[in-house]
């Protein structure tokens, strides 16, 4: 079996982005970085984290609402 890890913790995923665990968890919850919910733990696989930093995974612009 491969020893490179193929999922991160979100605590994981915050040291390797240099980010605070509290916005690594406000970023899973709102869907911005890929994960997969395993219990009361979200996973995030390394494939996903690789593909948003090169900038395949980004979320679209965001727009303006147009009051009615």
């Amino acid at each position: 079996m491969d020893t490179e890890k193929r999922v991160l913790t979100v605590q994981e995923l915050a040291r390797e982005l240099g980010i605070s665990r509290n916005l690594a968890y406000k970023q899973v919850r709102e869907g911005k970085i890929f994960s997969i919910k395993c219990g009361d733990r979200y996973l995030i696989p390394v494939a996903a984290l690789e593909k948003l930093l090169s900038g395949e995974g980004q979320a679209p612009a965001c727009t303006s609402a147009k009051a009615s």
